[in-house]
């Protein structure tokens, strides 16, 4: 029996299954990811994360959901790892490599928090990407119900290292996001599927926002949709360049630097435990399973 180190986090109660493979193989598929995953059977987690050497940063982040989807960018996971990296090397900024580009990390002004430079954010509809051209993606035209009286509409669309589909709203406790998200996840408009959220306004810096992450579902947190919401907001002159993003598991300020247009997100991090696990016994019990 060898048993495999991993630690778990969350950031928000966005939680992650941690594994660093920098000194020695440590392979994944998709079977194994789901059984990690699991709640009942396995570690447990939203997303599983596996730190790798990088020659072009201090570590590259590779990122799987619980579906076993590799996907490119997780803003609470970007904390988590920013944190062990930060407090692994003393450095005073540290780098971490991932699918969707470099992010810098360093410590916030709260302890406990780590901010994270998440880079530029793209708007173009072929960035997004979109199955349709539009010249103007702050509102796009897709609407969820009847043509006269839609349920959703107009929503902004935004690409933070993936892509984000946000329906402003005046309560976001009104619709039932587990029952719309998947269908709009996998709406026509979005060949690469989308992250969807409900956002609403409830200062002029202050926005809530729950949700629907792809492949994951309905989630207590996301920051790359927090980032995207925020972006999306400024867009719209719903807010200044500074506001705080309200989601159920807690807030994470955003700012949007006008200087570079570089999104800079600030939020706690959380190491909840450390542990060891058979993954050659998890892997066979999850073959015997199918």
């Amino acid at each position: 029996m060898t048993l495999t180190p991993f630690r778990k986090m969350n950031g928000l109660g966005n939680d992650f299954a941690v594994f660093d493979a920098r000194r020695a193989e440590l392979p994944f598929d998709r079977a194994l990811v789901r059984a990690i995953s699991d709640r009942e059977h396995g570690i447990g987690c939203d997303q599983l994360i596996r730190m790798e050497p990088s020659d072009e940063a201090d570590v590259f982040m590779r990122i799987w959901n619980c579906a076993g989807d590799e996907v490119e960018a997780c803003g609470n996971a970007t904390r988590c790892i920013g944190h062990l990296m930060l407090s692994e090397t003393g450095k005073d900024e540290v780098s971490v490599r991932t699918g969707a580009g470099t992010l810098l990390c360093r410590r916030g002004a709260r302890e406990g928090d780590i901010s994270v430079d998440m880079g530029v954010p793209r708007f173009g509809w072929q960035e997004i990407p979109l199955a349709e051209e539009f010249s103007d993606t702050r509102k796009i035209e897709l609407q969820v119900g009847p043509i006269t009286a839609p349920i959703l509409h107009s929503p902004s669309v935004v690409n933070v290292g993936n892509p984000h589909c946000i329906f402003w709203v005046e309560d976001i406790e009104a619709y039932d996001l587990a029952r719309l998200g998947p269908m709009l996840e996998n709406h026509p408009m979005f060949p690469e599927r989308a992250n969807i959220s409900l956002g609403q306004l409830t200062e002029r810096n202050q926005i809530r926002l729950k949700v629907w992450e792809r492949s994951a579902g309905l989630t207590r947190a996301c920051g790359t949709a927090a980032c995207a919401a925020a972006v999306a907001a400024m867009r719209l002159h719903m807010t200044e360049r500074q506001v705080t993003i309200h989601l159920p598991g807690g807030p994470l300020d955003i700012a949007w630097r006008e200087r570079d247009g570089h999104i800079l997100m600030t939020g706690p991090y959380q190491l909840d435990y450390e542990g060891e696990i058979d993954l050659a016994e998890l892997a066979a019990a999850e073959r015997a399973a199918q």
